[in-house]
């Protein structure tokens, strides 16, 4: 007999489709709700990390027992804010077996608040038995198989993981190769709202959009389908028909100019599935909060709030607001319980949302986060503000709870520029945000940027040098940081025509020369790596085999270049998908997916910004 570190993970063949004989489902169950709320946490102390933990290179496999010995400690340090059903069926529908797993590890899975939210809803719907899985960590997996198999993708280039995990299960890497006997794979999360088809070939089902609604009534038509015994064919296409935002990808045709030329149509291949899938939205009164707090998290101990979702500016780069319209506020009468749940098993808050300063009640927020005699001592953060809205009562609340920086995101020191993106920020906003961070006690301010927007010319780098020294002089004793990326295109935004501009990797070389001698501390993403994220930001179904190819060859920058040499003829090259403008009148991969704007409406703020190009 093999070591037990080498032992294989159990079995994860299904009978979705062939309902097993009556017998208890043998799993192991883990209650992690203490009996009583504990003590809110003083110090954030992370208790002794499993050796599983030392790091887990990607593409690599952590055998089985070593993920259970690991998740066990993970479950004991893990203070819950629900309370799992038992997994019995009360419908009379069977009961599915559901592993729900994130393509990362687990310190970087469980701060996710998409994938807290998620597991959390799963783990409350009567008549499903979840198991969690990570690259690192696992909760024992059902002995008799699964049915269902989900995943969270928020970072594009996790899709190495999701590869990892489908073949550490023994499950069919393509949807076209799983027989009724192996689970059916769903996925969600921002990667695959914005643009599923790179990853499509993977999936059974992609949920698109918000997955409050949508996923209980995704496991419900599962549930139904087996109790009927259908065919796996019939499953998928009774979910894409009766779950909106339900993509099925194997119910569309994509049909090419030719192996190396773009889409020409994306259409059904049965009836009653619709021509297109619309994107979910949710319109509940409250939005996500953490279900789970760790001092394991990438994030130590901290409980997340959903002040808002979205962004009513627009800019025109921007996934964040395009494609998660309509701009969502939680009232504050909601915050307050939602906050105060957390604060029963911590001392750290995180107020999370894609513009948390436009909130129609932040004042009143910041006022109740002020209360010593609530607060004191607790963490707040508060992700990403607008300069018009860092106030000396914003600065001087955060510093009293803990946080010695704001961040601010700029995107380019050139009013040109912002105009282009629409950007609603002027230059001497920025450097007065400056300045009341300063006079509020804040020690760090940090702005982030882009390099190659459509548009860019070198006056507008000499723009945002010029701004940086007006924000230092007018910050004083405030340590500034600059972080920049490269523009990448994003599906349903109106520079999504636009390739990764190659004179990017320059600006970014000219702006470390030049930030350096201002105490500026730059801090600059790479620009090869974007080119990949635009790959995937634009991809049509081909990009698969990319996929497949890049992770044999050893998932490194140069293996992408590999695989396109290795595929030549069998579709566009890599400069055609990341660095090519495409014509608006083309056929967009995601052209059969669609959010609450139109793509007409896209296409108009798209023309817009090229009317300001004017210079370039």
């Amino acid at each position: 007999m093999p070591p037990a570190a080498f032992l294989p993970a159990p079995s994860v063949r299904s009978s979705f489709f062939h309902p097993p004989p009556a017998a208890a489902l043998r799993r192991e169950r883990h209650s992690l709700r203490p009996a009583h709320p504990p003590q809110r946490r003083r110090r954030c102390q992370r208790p002794p990390s499993p050796p599983s933990m030392a790091s887990v290179e990607r593409g690599t496999t952590v055998a089985m027992p070593a993920r259970l010995a690991a998740m066990r400690t993970f479950a004991a340090a893990e203070s819950l804010l629900f309370t799992p059903h038992a997994p019995a069926a009360t419908d009379g529908l069977p009961t599915l077996r559901v592993i729900y797993a994130y393509p990362n590890t687990y310190t970087v899975g469980i701060c996710s608040l998409g994938y807290q939210l998620v597991w959390a809803a799963l783990a409350t719907m009567p008549g499903l038995a979840v198991s969690r899985l990570f690259a690192d960590a696992a909760e024992p997996l059902p002995a008799d198989g699964v049915d269902v198999l989900g995943f969270s993708l928020s970072w594009e280039l996790d899709y190495v993981g999701i590869m990892d995990t489908l073949e550490y299960l023994g499950v069919a890497r393509r949807a076209v190769d799983r027989g009724d006997g192996e689970p059916l794979v769903f996925g969600g999360g921002p990667v695959l709202t914005a643009n599923p088809e790179p990853y499509a070939p993977f999936f059974d089902i992609v949920l698109l959009g918000d997955g409050e609604e949508s996923l209980g009534e995704l496991m419900t038509s599962l549930r139904h389908s087996r109790a009927d015994g259908v065919s796996r064919t019939e499953a998928l296409r009774r979910a894409a028909r009766d779950v909106a935002g339900a993509y099925v990808p194997a119910l569309y045709h994509v049909t090419y100019d030719g192996a190396t030329g773009g889409v020409l149509s994306v259409a059904p291949t049965a009836a009653g599935v619709p021509a297109t899938v619309a994107k979910r939205t949710f319109r509940g009164r409250g939005l996500a909060t953490s279900t789970v707090v760790t001092p394991h998290s990438a994030w130590e101990n901290i409980h997340m709030v959903e002040a808002v979702r979205s962004c009513p500016e627009m800019c025109r780069f921007c996934l964040a607001s395009y494609a998660t319209l309509p701009f969502r506020a939680s009232p504050v009468d909601e915050l307050i319980p939602a906050m105060a749940a957390g604060l029963a098993v911590t001392d750290r808050l995180g107020i999370l949302g894609a513009s948390v300063t436009q909130h129609p009640q932040f004042d009143a927020l910041v006022e109740e986060l002020s209360d010593d005699t609530k607060y004191a001592g607790v963490r707040v953060s508060l992700s990403s503000v607008r300069t018009n809205t860092v106030s000396e009562a914003l600065a001087r609340m955060l510093v009293a709870r803990g946080s010695k920086s704001i961040t601010v995101a700029v995107e380019s020191g050139s009013a040109r520029l912002r105009t282009i993106i629409n950007k609603k920020l002027d230059t001497p906003d920025i450097a007065a945000a400056a300045g009341r961070a300063a006079a509020g006690g804040l020690s760090s301010l940090k702005l982030y940027g882009m390099a190659g927007l459509p548009g860019e010319i070198e006056a507008d780098m000499d723009a945002t040098v010029g701004m940086l020294k007006d924000v230092k002089a007018a910050g004083k004793g405030l340590r500034l940081t600059y972080g920049c990326s490269t523009f990448v295109p994003k599906a349903h935004t109106p520079l999504q025509w636009f390739g990764v501009r190659k004179s990017a990797d320059g600006s970014l070389k000219r702006l470390a020369k030049r930030l350096g001698p201002l105490g500026v501390d730059f801090r600059p993403e790479s620009y090869k790596w974007s080119v990949v994220q635009a790959l995937l930001s634009r991809g049509d179904r081909r990009v698969a085999d990319v996929l497949e190819l890049v992770r044999s060859y050893g998932d490194s920058l140069g293996s992408f270049k590999r695989a396109f040499k290795e595929l030549k003829g069998r579709l566009p090259p890599l400069e055609w998908y990341a660095h090519d403008d495409w014509g608006v009148d083309e056929v967009l991969p995601w052209g059969h997916l669609t959010t609450a704007v139109s793509e007409e409406a896209i296409a108009r703020h798209r023309d817009e910004a090229v009317s300001l190009f004017r210079g370039e």
